[in-house]
């Protein structure tokens, strides 16, 4: 007689009929009824990872890079309490993760027994839904609850699962529904439509602004900014989606900007905001300004939130713009076009030589110089994880998007050591997919002991290490605000030696002319390889006219562009649009 099957089991099973391939995490006995279902269960695995930390951004880096539900598990108290940082980086990214907070023996809480915390409370602000399963007839209603807000809205699904009640048996006749796992188009009503289609009529200079919400849409958004002669900026997030085969790209706005995306955006008619929910308002124009602003989203609670808008349109930006292109007239003058272009192409001649001149011989190698080189050496379709930092700063001016590579990092939560475990979770993925991870020496020794899990697991991500021994954003913070850098400094080994002790590739780069074969020796190991580059902690410049008041974190009060340094083929780019300009 077969047993009857276990609530853990029912839970394991409906993870894979949703598409779940892995479950990150690190067992505990009140995990272990899952975990032993995952072992007995063809289609799913459980993957041991060193920190619960890493398990919520190796999930949460698949679901971005796949649009579908990702999973990750934590044991009782402080085993899930360690995934909340990775679970507010998935949630914030709008990634679908299902996470399992294993709970205390139902009948204990409530009495302060060992490792007692109340996950269906703790869990609640990064997620969409958070319940606890007090009873095995609360399942699988509960899970697939929590797995069609996760996809359904974007976003954190958790569930508490006491290990008693996960290890009793299911119930025989459990009411299952079909479950939701992909998102549908949302189409604006046509009033909304012709109303911006007016708007768009009237303006004589239309600037485009695009976040990640333009994920699929570039086609769409070259097509609009040809009919009305728009010039296209973007946002970080932004950045891989837009930027490539954009014969109107004038950069990106922001802290780490650079081009003529914030001129583009305050000396336009009409602004459109498509798919961002961009943050920094000191960057954007307001209504003193003289600029009417429209903003597109899919999600309705992101409308207006930053600017004032004299339109809100609820829709995705695929669908809105393929209802408005039609509904507008094309545009005869590119004048304002022409001369963003200008501008941009000149604004990134005049900072393209920091990081061109002279640094083949420079030790400390120059920062700029190691992600240019990897940019040149990296696969056409590699994955890039990115530390929170410094890289941001490499990432966002050096790598080349072509509609192929993918860009993944800590971009809106804004956490440290990101970059190594959202690498496991890309690998994992795709395992003959390039995967480079580039971390800080800060953020790396963070989270360092995972770099054990790619060797247990033979992950052949690259990390490429800037290791200039200190917190080299939080120092230019400092300095920007008239401090003297004080506890930022790191005392780090050999980080190529620490790699080869555990078992991987590992080299040690201290003179410029060293990095491209060390690179591509790591590319082509089958395994994990680790480029440890020492890298100058004073590489950037900062404009003599900077004030203490401008920077804090990452917002800026004032001021268009705060670091100052090269764009990398960027300026290739700008080049080409120039020259592309109609001629009378």
């Amino acid at each position: 007689m077969a047993r009857q099957q276990t609530v853990a089991a029912q839970f394991v099973d409906l993870l894979r009929q949703s598409g779940v391939q892995r479950v990150y995490g690190v067992v505990g006995d009140s995990l272990n009824p899952v975990v032993d279902a995952i072992r007995r269960t063809e289609g799913i695995s459980w993957v041991q990872v060193r920190h619960e930390e890493t398990a919520a951004f190796a999930a949460g880096a698949e679901a971005q890079l796949t649009g579908r539900l990702a999973a990750c598990a934590g044991s009782c108290g402080p085993g899930n309490l360690h995934l909340i940082n990775g679970l507010y980086d998935a949630h914030r990214s709008m990634a679908p993760v299902l996470a399992l907070a294993s709970q205390i023996p139902s009948t204990e809480i409530g009495t302060g027994f060992f490792q007692e915390t109340h996950p269906d409370q703790l869990f609640r602000e990064c997620s969409h839904y958070c319940e606890l399963i007090s009873h095995p007839g609360q399942m699988p209603r509960v899970l697939q609850t929590a797995i069609q807000h996760a996809v359904g809205r974007g976003g954190v699904g958790v569930v508490a699962l006491p290990g008693d009640i996960a290890a009793q048996p299911a119930p025989e006749r459990a009411e299952e529904h079909a479950l939701v796992t992909t998102r549908p188009s949302v189409r604006p009503g046509d009033a909304e439509v012709d109303r911006l289609a007016e708007m768009v009529d009237a303006a004589r200079r239309v600037t485009l602004f695009c976040g990640s919400g333009t994920a699929g849409a570039h086609q769409e958004v070259m097509d609009f900014a040809a009919k009305v002669h728009a010039p296209i900026g973007h946002a970080l997030r932004g950045k891989e989606w837009i930027q490539y085969d954009n014969p109107y790209d004038v950069g990106m706005s922001g802290l780490l900007g650079y081009g003529a995306a914030y001129d583009a955006t305050h000396e336009c008619d009409l602004l459109i905001l498509l798919g961002t929910d961009f943050p920094y308002n000191s960057f954007l124009p307001d209504h003193q300004d003289g600029v009417r602003i429209v903003q597109v989203d899919v999600r309705p609670e992101h409308l207006g939130r930053r600017s004032q808008l004299d339109l809100a349109v609820w829709g995705d930006v695929r669908e809105t713009l393929r209802c408005l292109t039609p509904r507008v007239r094309q545009k005869s003058d590119r004048a304002f076009l022409d001369r963003m272009l200008k501008k941009h192409a000149d604004a990134l001649e005049n900072v393209v030589g920091a990081y061109t001149r002279k640094v083949e011989k420079r030790t400390p190698i120059h920062p700029e110089y190691v992600a240019s080189v990897l940019d040149e050496e990296a696969a056409d379709d590699a994955v890039f994880t990115v530390d929170t930092g410094m890289c941001n700063v490499w990432a966002a001016r050096y790598l080349t998007p072509n509609g192929r590579r993918r860009v993944i990092g800590s971009f809106t939560h804004g956490s440290m050591a990101n970059a190594l475990p959202q690498a496991i979770g890309a690998q994992f993925l795709d395992p003959h997919r390039q995967t480079v991870a580039m971390c800080g020496d800060g953020g790396f020794t963070m989270l360092m002991g995972d770099f054990l899990t790619l060797v247990q697991y033979d992950l052949p991500v690259k990390i490429v290490l800037f290791n200039n021994s200190s917190l080299g954003m939080v120092e230019l913070e400092m300095l920007v605000a008239g401090l003297p850098a004080h506890g930022t400094g790191y005392r780090n080994p050999d980080f190529a030696e620490l790699a080869r002790a555990a078992g991987a590739h590992g080299v040690r780069v201290e003179k410029p002319k060293q990095l491209r074969g060390a690179l591509r020796d790591a590319f082509r190991h089958k395994g994990p390889a680790l480029v440890d580059v020492v890298t100058d902690p004073n590489a950037l410049s900062i404009p003599p006219k900077i004030k203490a008041e401008m920077v804090t974190g990452f917002a800026l009060s004032a001021g268009r562009m705060v670091l100052d340094g090269g764009v990398g083929r960027m300026l290739q780019m700008a080049r080409s649009n120039l020259r592309n300009i109609p001629r009378p």
